[in-house]
C-alpha cells in the first residue's frame, strides 16, 4: 500500500492545505522582492546610510545636533548604520510598509486576481495570514538592508572596531554587532504593528496608492503627535512612540524597560487591527 492509499482523508486535506499555503507565501515574498518597484525602494533604503556616510565624512557633525548615533558614526562605521535607521524610521520604513500593505489586498482587488487567488485551497483567513507574514517578512527585509548597508558604508569610511557606548563604556565589535542584530530584531517586529495597519486599511478599499497614503498619513501622524509636549499623555499609546528606544541597547547597562513597553504595544496593535482586517475580509465581496 502506497502512502497515499495509507493516509486518512482529514491528513491528506490537511498536507493539501499547508502544502498549498507554502506555495501562496511563497508566491507572495516573489511578489516582495520581485517587483521592480519594490526593488527600487530597496534602493533608495540603501541609499540613505551611503548618503548619511558621505555626508559625515566631508563634513564633521556639530556637538547636540542630530540623532544621538550621529556623532559617534565618524568613530566607529557601526554608527552609520544606528544612524541611518534613527532617520529611515521616522519616513522611509513606514513608507515601504505602507507600499506593501497597499499591495496585499487592494493590489490584488484592483487588478481582479483576489478572487482568483481564493479558488485554490485556502481559506480567506488563512489567505489574510498569509499576506501578513509576507508584509512582516518585507519589514524585516527592509531593516536589514538599510542596517547591512550602513554598516558596509560605514566600515568602508569610518573603520569598525571597539565601539564606544553612548554612556561612554567601549565594547568589544563582536558584541556591538550582537546589538545591532537585536536592534534589527526589535524594530522588524515594530514594523509588524504597522503591518497590521496596513493590511486593515488594504481591505478597505481597491486602490493601492489611496491604501499606501493612508498608511504613510497614519504613520506621520503618529510621529507628530508623538513631538507635541502638551499630548504627552497620548504618547505611550502611539505605535510609534517606543521605535527609538533600541538606543537603550547601546548603553551600559543595557536597559529593556521602553523595549518591552513597545513589544507589548506592537502586540497590542497586532490583535486588534489582524481582528478588524479579518472582520472586514471575511465579508468583503470579491465577486464582482
Amino acid at each position: 500500500m502506497s502512502a497515499v492509499d495509507a493516509a486518512s482523508p482529514p491528513q491528506a486535506r490537511r498536507s493539501s492545505t499547508v502544502g498549498a499555503s507554502w506555495r501562496l507565501l511563497r508566491s507572495e515574498l516573489r511578489l516582495v522582492v520581485g517587483r521592480r518597484r519594490n526593488q527600487a525602494g530597496l534602493l533608495v533604503l540603501a541609499s540613505v546610510p551611503v548618503l548619511i556616510a558621505i555626508a559625515l565624512k566631508v563634513s564633521q557633525p556639530r556637538p547636540g545636533r542630530g540623532p544621538d548615533f550621529m556623532s559617534a558614526a565618524t568613530s566607529n562605521g557601526i554608527f552609520v548604520a544606528l544612524t541611518a535607521l534613527t532617520i529611515e524610521l521616522g519616513l522611509f520604513l513606514p513608507l515601504a510598509v505602507a507600499t506593501l500593505s497597499g499591495d496585499t489586498i487592494a493590489g490584488e482587488a484592483n487588478i481582479g486576481t483576489l478572487r482568483y487567488l481564493l479558488t485554490v485551497p485556502v481559506h480567506r483567513t488563512r489567505l489574510l495570514a498569509i499576506k501578513y507574514v509576507s508584509l512582516v517578512i518585507g519589514g524585516f527585509i527592509g531593516v536589514i538592508v538599510v542596517a547591512v548597508t550602513g554598516l558596509v558604508i560605514g566600515g568602508i569610511l569610518f573603520g569598525l572596531g571597539p565601539a564606544t557606548l553612548l554612556s561612554g563604556n567601549q565594547i568589544p565589535l563582536a558584541e556591538a554587532l550582537g546589538r545591532l542584530a537585536i536592534t534589527v530584531v526589535y524594530l522588524g517586529l515594530c514594523l509588524a504593528g504597522l503591518a497590521a495597519i496596513g493590511l486593515f486599511i488594504s481591505t478597505l478599499t481597491e486602490q493601492p496608492i489611496g491604501a499606501m497614503i493612508a498608511i504613510t498619513v497614519v504613520s506621520t501622524a503618529m510621529w507628530i503627535l508623538d513631538g507635541i509636549p502638551q499630548v504627552d499623555w497620548l504618547h505611550p499609546y502611539l505605535l510609534v512612540h517606543y521605535w527609538p528606544a533600541f538606543a537603550d541597547l547601546f548603553r551600559d547597562p543595557m536597559f529593556f524597560d521602553q523595549m518591552r513597553q513597545g513589544l507589548l504595544l506592537t502586540l497590542a496593535y497586532v490583535i486588534v487591527f489582524l481582528a478588524l482586517a479579518w472582520a472586514r475580509f471575511s465579508q468583503k465581496d470579491i465577486t464582482s
